[in-house]
């Protein structure tokens, strides 16, 4: 009888990776952004959404483009020392690439690019891990916002719950999270019940790179020195 293609053996070595090649892509797309555009920025970025990130790019497609990804690789791209940059005094931007970071070549003028930045923020659900921003409390008594079909649910998420005449009531008062403390999973599912945000997606930025001249910005830059005089 012939072996049934389900009982199969798996080789995990043959399934698709991103490889030499995407690495490769990503490097000549940095290269060919900054020989195209005049202005290179790198910006950190705090709880990002990849689809508020994608807006945010979108945005600005007909004057930018935007590379996110192995800090390594980007750094490979731009070059690291005097010998290898890709353009003179790129590798300060090289230097400061680590952590949450991202590059941004455009041709818009500075003051714009710094003014988006600024402004943009947006508030979303916190995921499981999260600092809660603020102390959230249930009081004791009905929670008429939650319907009675989900007081499984809700108990399930160790709410002290019960059903009472068809209404969800919480039996005790009940502490959802504590400011500064992480969220657990059943946490950060209650906080989404309840319509509560508090994670900010913001982008901030670290530094400016052009031909004639390079500009650090404050945030996080504790080796600010090392990089101006490299």
């Amino acid at each position: 009888m012939p072996k049934s293609k389900r009982n199969r053996a798996v080789t995990l070595s043959k399934t698709k990776k991103k490889g030499r090649e995407h690495k490769e892509g990503v490097v000549n797309g940095i290269r060919e952004a900054v020989e195209k555009y005049p202005s290179i920025y790198l910006f950190g970025y705090e709880n990002m959404r990849n689809l508020k990130f994608k807006e945010f790019r979108d945005q600005l497609k007909s004057s930018s483009r935007f590379f996110l990804g192995s800090n390594k690789v980007m750094q490979v791209a731009l070059g690291r020392s005097a010998g290898d940059e890709l353009r003179p005094g790129i590798r300060k931007v090289s230097k400061l690439l680590r952590g949450d970071s991202g590059l941004m070549a455009t041709n818009l003028p500075k003051e714009e690019v710094e003014r988006l930045f600024r402004e943009y923020e947006d508030y979303d659900f916190a995921r499981t891990g999260t600092n809660a921003t603020e102390k959230v409390e249930l009081n004791e008594g009905p929670l008429e916002q939650f319907t009675h079909e989900m007081e499984p649910f809700l108990r399930k998420q160790g709410l002290p719950v019960r059903l009472n005449k068809g209404v969800v009531e919480l039996i005790s008062d009940f502490v959802v999270c504590e400011e500064g403390k992480p969220l657990s999973p059943e946490s950060a599912r209650i906080l989404r019940l309840l319509g509560i945000k508090m994670a900010t997606f913001k982008l901030h930025l670290i530094c400016r790179w052009s031909s004639d001249d390079f500009e650090l910005y404050k945030e996080g830059l504790d080796d600010a020195s090392d990089v101006e005089s490299a």
